[in-house]
């Protein structure tokens, strides 16, 4: 199960340290206990909007922008846990193509050659 609680408290924790900034001074400046500060970076306790918005404030981030970042967060969870919860994957796709043409290697231009190899050779697993 998905907690947005323990999702909001890593993006704020993120936002503090890429700001190399400690929990005492966002506490000081968001006017927030350090250990309510440290149990909601924590994912322990839900922080209120206008906790959140002093937060913000405190950090120097729009709200938007950390909610932004927790929904992408969020989005990323979701597919992971639908992929878990979904069937196996299935059997290796083969290619269409059995031959490649190279027109240069490593960015130094090669008379013009066909790599052919069967169908079977070479197998392509869907992602």
């Amino acid at each position: 199960m998905i907690l947005l609680r323990r999702l909001l408290g890593d993006v704020l924790r993120r936002q503090r340290q890429r700001q190399g900034r400690t929990l005492r001074e966002v506490s000081s400046s968001a006017r927030v206990s350090l250990g309510y500060l440290s149990e909601v970076e924590r994912g322990q306790k839900e922080a209120s909007s206008e906790l959140l918005s002093a937060i913000c404030d405190a950090l120097d981030v729009r709200m938007s922008e950390l909610m932004r970042e927790v929904s992408d967060e969020l989005s990323l969870a979701e597919l992971a846990e639908s992929a878990a919860a979904s069937e196996p994957v299935p059997a290796p796709v083969r290619p269409m193509l059995n031959s490649v043409s190279v027109k240069s290697v490593a960015g130094v231009p090669t008379e013009r050659v066909t790599i052919k190899a069967p169908a079977e050779a070479v197998d392509v697993v869907a992602a």
